[in-house]
């Protein structure tokens, strides 16, 4: 049995190890308060989230879709969906509920053992069905329509006949009866438990029938020798049983685990969604596009992991970016030039899992991989300068790239005088547009992106950080050409010069 609620005809992979540059983009993104609001204190939620967000570099619009679709069935049945996760947990703790001895090595006790865990199991398998048979008319997405007819195919009312027919059989009321063969050197061989033979005719026929001929063996009380040989034929009929019933066992606790799994990631989008409301934050399901169509256009996109942590709703901001490939971000010091770039990294790992997006309306083409290049302090070692440190991180990164990556460049390349570090991100950024690289890249190196919006490379898109005429931010990012000044004055002056006005 298969959940298949993350992808159509698979399962998802927990252990799938994440991209080299996964700890940037948790640096550089602050995906930890992320992870956070959707796990709260659950260590479960959170390794599931991590590893959603970071592992969706190979998800095309039809899985996103079919994540979409599964996780607007879980907003509208959120209470359903929780006890089903809840009843997921409570078969998997099961186990944990029998007492495990040093005599779980033989194959009766683990008959005995594995046949209260089935019993145990069997008691919450009813529960999921009436859960299935109940709810599944709520539920409108492909993803839980499989999901719930699976559950009422497999799990059958025959299913349970016949099940209730084995413990019958397995209580061995009337003891182990054990069928064997003589093999070479007249040792027994081919052991096998039998059920006893069901009571032909009626009892007064069977009462006064011959009795078939029989050879009994008393052991007395204290042969210790013959208890235990006694014991060892038990153990040898009972072992393909025994065998048996731990895989049925293992089979529905490993459909429990991987249902469990996959609950978990729309159990943490269920609780994020719970704090944005909060904070009354929109959301939306992004409108995706194959990787390599160059579609970037948003309206209200904010910073989530920003309003999370000042527990408010931030500044959002529209973008027109459609068959744009280059986005270059000047402006104002302070202006929310980072904090629109980390908005548009959160929303791409949100968007290539299925999540929904802290948008009103957004339109985007998936991706390859996503790669951050901030600015870093400088080495901890001082073996080398933070320019040949941010070299070397982006030579790491263009051997990764292809032509259906995102980069994100924030201050790229400022560990040097202006001159320098303006021709060398005017080569790198020349040459990742060429190369179709969608690019975002905030600067306050003026010369090169003067010269990059005097001899824009096709695709190229500039924005500016919005600047009241008092020296007032708005946090909003709009079309502009690139100025001489970030304004640092107003800093100046708002440090500086207000307290003392005030005083």
């Amino acid at each position: 049995m298969k959940a298949h609620l993350m992808y159509p005809q698979a399962d998802f992979d927990l252990d799938k190890p994440p991209p080299l540059h996964a700890e940037d983009l948790v640096q550089d993104l602050a995906l930890d308060t992320l992870f956070d609001a959707m796990a709260g204190d659950d260590k479960y939620l959170r390794q599931v989230a991590r590893c959603a967000l970071l592992t969706a570099f190979d998800s095309t619009p039809e899985v996103v879709r079919y994540r979409q679709a599964v996780l607007r069935d879980c907003l509208a049945n959120q209470a359903v969906v929780r006890d089903l996760y809840r009843l997921a947990l409570d078969v998997l703790g099961l186990e944990q509920n029998i007492y495990l001895s040093f005599m779980t090595k033989y194959p009766s006790s683990i008959m005995h053992r594995s046949l209260k865990l089935l019993h145990l199991q069997i008691d919450l398998l009813r529960r999921l069905r009436r859960m299935a048979d109940e709810q599944a008319g709520r539920f409108a997405s492909e993803g839980f329509g499989k999901l719930f007819a699976l559950i009422r195919e497999e799990i059958s009312d025959q299913y349970f006949a016949e099940l209730q027919d084995h413990f019958e059989q397995l209580k061995l009321r009337k003891g182990f009866l054990v069928s064997a063969r003589l093999g070479p050197l007249n040792r027994g061989v081919a052991y096998c438990l039998r059920r006893y033979p069901r009571p032909q005719g009626s009892w007064l026929k069977r009462l006064l029938s011959k009795k078939p001929e029989s050879y009994v063996y008393e052991i007395a009380e204290r042969d210790e020798t013959g208890a235990t040989a006694l014991s060892e034929l038990q153990d040898r009929g009972a072992n393909e049983v025994a065998n048996a019933l731990a895989q049925a066992a293992e089979h529905i606790t490993g459909f429990f685990a991987m249902l469990r799994t996959e609950l978990a990631f729309y159990i943490g989008c269920l609780n994020l969604r719970e704090h944005l409301s909060e904070l009354r934050g929109d959301i939306c399901f992004a409108d995706v596009s194959p990787a390599g169509q160059y579609r970037q256009a948003f309206e209200g996109l904010y910073d989530i992991c920003l309003a999370l942590n000042m527990r408010r709703a931030v500044v959002g901001n529209d973008l027109a970016g459609d068959d744009r490939q280059l986005f270059v971000i000047t402006g104002a010091n302070q202006g929310g030039k980072s904090t629109f770039l980390r908005s548009i990294g959160i929303a791409q790992l949100m968007l290539q899992c299925g999540l929904f997006v802290p948008a009103r309306q957004l339109r985007a083409n998936l991706c390859d991989g996503l790669y951050t290049h901030y600015k870093r302090e400088e080495d901890a070692s001082m073996k080398r300068g933070k320019l040949d440190e941010e070299l070397a991180r982006m030579s790491d990164i263009v051997d990764h790239l292809s032509p259906r990556s995102i980069l994100l460049c924030n201050e790229s390349f400022a560990a040097t005088n202006e001159r320098e570090g303006s021709e060398i991100a005017r080569q790198v950024v020349r040459a990742l547009a060429e190369a179709g690289v969608k690019t975002f890249f905030v600067t306050h190196l003026h010369d090169f992106a003067h010269s990059l919006y005097e001899a824009p490379p096709a695709g190229s898109l500039f924005l500016r950080a919005e600047r009241r005429d008092d020296g007032g931010r708005t946090f909003r990012i709009t079309e502009g050409a690139p100025l001489a000044t970030a304004f640092g004055t107003d800093l100046y002056a708002q440090v500086f010069t207000e307290p003392a006005a005030a005083g």
